[in-house]
């Protein structure tokens, strides 16, 4: 009776403490601007080994940024991943295919710098996968990639009412998205790449 209590109490901790630990350890956040965050953040969610995609802004120097004063700032989307399933550099590359890395006013109907694309490393192995990744999208597209590489800094969410906006006005959301051009122009830049 008592080896069976034992077994039982070692389930219940390892239940309790160590497998929330191990689950996190296994999740990892990266931070991409590329347009609106309410396409970036769909397109994300989307992909195998994604957790979650959270629309914020980043970039600028102002501290608790908001929709209507975030100068400075880029609309961005931390992206929460889990690297057994898929890697940084894949994340990379899959922005820069749902995008157009050749556009540095903006992105598609949004335009301005609150809407430039970048991807923002947090070190020096996602800076040489980030680097590695546009050499490639060059190749592919004959052209230079504008997309920007910067740091990492202070990722601030953005209101509720922004979180997975498609999910919850899906009719506004795609009406949003097929007047704005986004998929007809990523099309266009990269075809059948």
């Amino acid at each position: 009776m008592t080896r069976f209590v034992s077994v039982r109490a070692f389930a219940a901790a390892f239940a309790l403490f160590i497998a929330p630990s191990l689950a996190a350890a296994a999740e990892v956040t990266a931070v991409f601007a590329g347009g609106c965050f309410w396409c970036v953040e769909s397109d994300f969610e989307k992909l195998d080994g994604v957790e979650k995609a959270v629309s914020g802004y980043t970039g600028g120097d102002l501290q608790n940024p908001t929709y209507e004063d975030h100068e400075g700032h880029v609309e961005a989307v931390e992206v929460t991943y889990d690297p057994d399933v898929v890697s940084y550099r894949s994340l990379v590359d899959y922005l820069l295919r749902h995008i157009d890395p050749l556009d540095d006013g903006g992105q598609f109907c949004d335009r301005g710098p609150s809407y430039k694309s970048a991807i923002f490393v947090a070190d020096d192995e996602e800076r040489a996968a980030a680097q590695a990744a546009i050499v490639e999208a060059e190749s592919e597209l004959g052209e230079k990639v504008v997309t920007p590489i910067r740091d990492r800094g202070a990722f601030w969410i953005a209101e509720d009412y922004h979180q997975n906006y498609y999910k919850k006005n899906p009719i506004q959301y795609r009406f949003y998205r097929s007047r704005c051009g986004r998929d007809a122009r990523v099309k266009k830049v990269w075809g059948a790449h």
